[in-house]
């Protein structure tokens, strides 16, 4: 029987495992890759991690009711069954209202994906937080404490869909109605001298608001 000389034999043997080794760099530098990528994402989870999926765990957690300002989905502007809307200051409640008539005629419809907070609710809004952003500075730019939130004072609301954040970004400073913060396209005061004067320029974040410093 003629066999193969050890010259012809070797690079078979050594070519499996140079593939493996090249594979599993390769791997590597994928999962790296993907890694990196989400931790660039993380920060600029929203609303919508706040508006749905805090709200969400809000909703499954039995010491958390809609007296704390928990809103399931669907709730507009004019529903007067929940704490959420009901306990707005009565001139940002009222803006909106206002504004959420003129938006009818463009097809559009406004939601409160989270307007008035007890501060049990906020509390638990900034545990969240902190847990998912990994430490109390990065928590800042998405979510204040009970004592300085303007959700808790019913000075703020958050408002869905989309569709309806962007027509208050652009018509909302008819109303007095401003987006405060760049971060938080979601997020609109009252702001009564933006009408005819135009809203203020945007915070980048809540951590640049001075109310968030008291």
């Amino acid at each position: 029987m003629t066999r193969n000389p050890p010259s012809a034999r070797l690079p078979g043997r050594r070519i499996r495992p140079l593939l493996l080794v090249v594979g599993a760099v390769v791997l590597t530098g994928v999962v790296a890759g993907v890694a990196a990528i989400a931790l660039a994402l993380g920060p600029q989870l929203p609303t919508s991690w706040l508006s749905s999926k805090a709200s969400s765990k809000a909703h499954t957690d039995s010491s958390l009711s809609s007296a704390d300002g928990v809103v399931p989905d669907g709730v507009t502007v004019f529903d007067d069954s929940f704490e959420a809307v009901t306990k707005l200051d009565p001139r940002l409640l009222h803006a909106l209202r206002r504004a959420a008539t003129a938006a009818v005629s463009d097809g559009v419809e406004f939601y409160v994906n989270s307007g008035w907070r007890s501060p049990k609710y906020q509390n638990r809004l900034l545990r969240e937080a902190v847990a998912a952003h990994g430490s109390e500075e990065e928590a800042a730019r998405w979510v204040a404490t009970a004592a300085t939130s303007p959700h808790v004072s019913g000075d703020a609301v958050d408002i869905g869909h989309s569709d309806a954040a962007e027509w208050l970004s652009e018509h909302g400073v008819d109303h007095g109605l401003c987006q405060i913060y760049r971060n938080e396209p979601w997020h609109f005061e009252l702001r009564t001298r933006a009408i005819g004067h135009g809203c203020p320029d945007m915070y980048a974040n809540p951590t640049e608001d001075p109310r968030m410093r008291q």
